[in-house]
């Protein structure tokens, strides 16, 4: 049973001295809030303290003694005191809310630049997002309660080739492709959403720290994208799905002539000449709505009535052409430094005065390396943008990186022997086959005499020959590390000769695998893959897939190499589509003779029914194997 009702007097809610201060506190939280900055909560903590605040203050340096007012907030608040002072007089009152609003009014009429403009329509401006506006919401600021009727919430909708809008689009186009893991990076999501952005994901605008990614956190925060996993997984929300396909369908209805229209026109047109209005409203998702029949602009623009829009295509069939790789940037000839890197493994760890020698004489032959972590390899080189620095900025802006297509890993004889007992060796030679560079180098340097090993002599060199008919590495035999220091000093000015002409054009990992990246000394240009894709792309430790998993199980089995673990894996992708085949056979010999006759290796020679068989009695005997 519920208890009896309370009939009583509400006891009234204090309204805030301070009207004026509150009000600007807010303008400055929507507008942090707007455009994505961290700001708007310091704002908010600010507000909530002056709401409690009982009396009233004159200037924005009373306001220190409140909690969350510093030395930043209160010179704001005296710098647009003296302002209003400045517009309505020294005597002008700043504690009723009649000014306050009088200027806010005023500064929304300043704003409008079409008084004739139909209620619900809304012109696109060069920096706003675009909107919902109600017919009677225009004055209603964000941070002001309704009253009365209940009207919908404003719907988010970034503006056109903006980040936000970049990235939504992206998504989408992921979502629909067949071979999606349901997610993007970072830094493939950035390299996706460029194309549908005017601003750089990756360098900001001079005199700014902003880019367009940082309307990711808008959207994070109006659960448009969701964030997960560390490294960070971008993906869409049902919210985000949504808006992503509106903007989409608005994308594919825009006439021809409107689309080579800038966003910038709008605001540059003078009263009644802007040739549309983009609209989102409760019924249609999209729609262009002309403000007048005709455009003085008419020999660019061309005139639509509102039955054209029914016949506009909404996509064309699409013809299959070759691929033409697009680069994200370009680098110049001149424009760019030729360096070496050297893994951070090669100068610490282990007998310091011996890695101290490498550097030493790497530095004695005047040679410029840069110390880093390598995921695969000792030493690479890379093509580093040449940057100046800009006046006003603490450090200049970051340098972009494209990788040389040469990694070198290094072997003394004693190293080389026990990468062979423990398995290193194949597991490297492995991963610098799937780096993506192309011209992978062993750099093998003797030590001491070989006969002391726990493997003979013969047997390392076979490895060595091996390594260079088999696998197609480059053999670079040394003596000491004098020797090694002075074949990559050698090394580097060979390649910086080389690249020196050149115009280098960035590409993705991903992207790798489908352009034209063969190498010639005639070419003007050539197509390099930037240094963050390679090294992320070649963690040893990063989230595998299934079929990867099983590849590295199968080179555990003596006598499986990499080229025939591939074989393999393009005719059984998984361990359980394999057992499945084992299944599927009748008789036990029809097992063991299951993968013989597989095709591996540059000769498309057969597996063999000595592998073969090996292979099935690992997957089909239960129990431990005699």
């Amino acid at each position: 049973m519920p208890g009896p009702v309370l009939i009583g007097r509400k006891r009234p809610v204090p309204t805030c001295p301070n009207p004026l201060f509150l009000q600007w506190l807010s303008e400055w939280r929507d507008a942090a809030a707007d455009k994505g900055k961290k700001t708007q909560f310091v704002y908010q903590k600010a507000i909530s303290s002056l709401k409690k605040y009982p009396l009233p203050l004159q200037n924005g340096k009373e306001a220190k003694i409140l909690q969350n007012f510093g030395d930043g907030i209160c010179k704001m608040l005296d710098d647009k005191l003296a302002k209003h002072y400045a517009e309505h007089g020294a005597d002008a009152p700043i504690h009723n809310l009649a000014v306050s609003s009088s200027t806010a009014s005023s500064s929304i009429k300043k704003k409008k630049k079409n008084p004739e403009q139909p209620k619900g329509l809304l012109v696109a401006q060069p920096n706003d997002d675009i909107s919902v506006l109600d017919s009677d919401s225009e004055l209603t600021g964000p941070s002001k309660k309704k009253t009365g009727t209940s009207k919908k919430p404003r719907e988010y909708v970034p503006q056109k080739r903006s980040g936000g809008y970049a990235v939504l689009l992206s998504l989408l186009q992921d979502c629909k492709n067949v071979n999606s893991r349901g997610y993007l990076t970072k830094a493939e999501l950035q390299r996706s959403a460029q194309a549908f952005c005017d601003k750089s994901f990756s360098m900001p605008d001079p005199g700014s720290r902003y880019t367009a990614w940082s309307s990711v956190s808008t959207l994070i925060q109006k659960n448009l994208v969701l964030k997960t996993h560390n490294p960070a997984r971008y993906s869409l929300t049902e919210k985000g799905l949504e808006l992503a396909q509106k903007l989409e369908k608005g994308e594919q209805m825009l006439p021809p002539a409107i689309e080579e229209r800038e966003l910038d026109s709008v605001g540059e047109a003078n009263e009644g000449e802007a040739l549309c209005s983009v609209v989102v409203n409760q019924e249609e998702a999209w729609s262009i709505i002309p403000l007048k029949e005709s455009c003085k602009a008419g020999e660019r623009f061309a005139t639509y009535s509102p039955g054209d829009y029914e016949n506009v295509p909404v996509s064309s069939t699409e013809v299959e052409k070759p691929y033409q790789h697009l680069p994200e940037y370009t680098l110049e000839p001149g424009q760019f430094n030729i360096l070496l890197c050297v893994d951070f493994i090669e100068t610490t760890g282990g007998s310091s005065h011996r890695k101290q020698e490498l550097v030493a004489e790497l530095n004695k032959n005047g040679v410029q390396f840069d110390v880093r972590k390598l995921h695969v390899g000792d030493f690479l080189w890379i093509a580093k943008e040449k940057v100046k620095p800009v006046p006003g900025q603490l450090r200049a802006p970051s340098s972009r990186e494209l990788v040389l297509d040469y990694v070198v890993e290094r072997k003394r004889m004693d190293d080389l022997c026990g990468s062979i007992i423990d398995g290193r060796f194949r597991e490297q030679k492995f991963r610098m086959k799937r780096c993506g560079l192309r011209n992978p180098i062993y750099l093998v340097e003797d030590y001491g005499s070989a006969q002391h090993l726990s493997i003979p002599e013969a047997t390392l060199q076979q490895a060595i020959v091996n390594t260079q008919v088999v696998d197609g590495f480059f053999i670079k035999r040394t003596r000491d590390v004098r020797e090694s220091a002075a074949y990559l000093t050698i090394m580097t000015r060979y390649l910086q000769n080389l690249y020196s002409d050149k115009t280098l054009l960035s590409c993705t990992k991903e992207e790798e695998a489908k352009c034209d990246r063969s190498f010639s000394p005639c070419a003007d240009s050539c197509v390099l893959m930037t240094f963050g894709e390679f090294n992320e792309g070649a963690v040893k430790n990063k989230a595998q897939t299934v079929k990867e998993v099983f590849a590295r199980q199968l080179m555990q089995i003596s006598g499986v190499s990499g080229e025939k673990a591939a074989a393999i894996l393009e005719k059984y992708s998984t361990l359980a589509s394999l057992l499945d085949a084992y299944k599927a056979c009748k008789t036990s010999e029809e097992r063991e003779k299951l993968l013989s006759n597989i095709k591996c290796g540059k000769l498309q020679r057969n597996l063999g029914p000595a592998l073969s068989k090996t292979l099935s009695q690992l997957y089909c005997t239960e129990g431990a194997l005699s």
